[in-house]
């Protein structure tokens, strides 16, 4: 029998947008962590805060955003895996 990976679900909450600035601001939850982050998307540059958990999120959050960015909204909700338990 395999033994399954550990997964946390992560939900994504998109508060600004700006493709002027080049730059989508939000917050993102996982388990009992919530985190503010910044992601200046021209410069490829992911600011997360507070830095509690940071290690944990920083990757995989950056990697959902390369992946979907142009389809984020202000307003929006979305969700993606974490390969880990939180």
């Amino acid at each position: 029998m395999s033994k399954r990976l550990p997964e946390t679900v992560a939900h994504v909450r998109i508060t600004q947008q700006s493709w002027q600035q080049g730059c989508i601001e939000g917050e993102v939850r996982a388990a009992s962590y919530q985190w503010q982050f910044q992601w200046r998307f021209r410069q490829s540059q992911l600011v997360v805060e507070p830095s509690l958990g940071r290690a944990l999120i920083l990757e995989p959050l950056g990697r959902f955003l390369e992946r979907s960015d142009y389809q984020l909204e202000p307003g929006g909700d979305y969700q993606f895996k974490v390969r880990a338990e939180l």
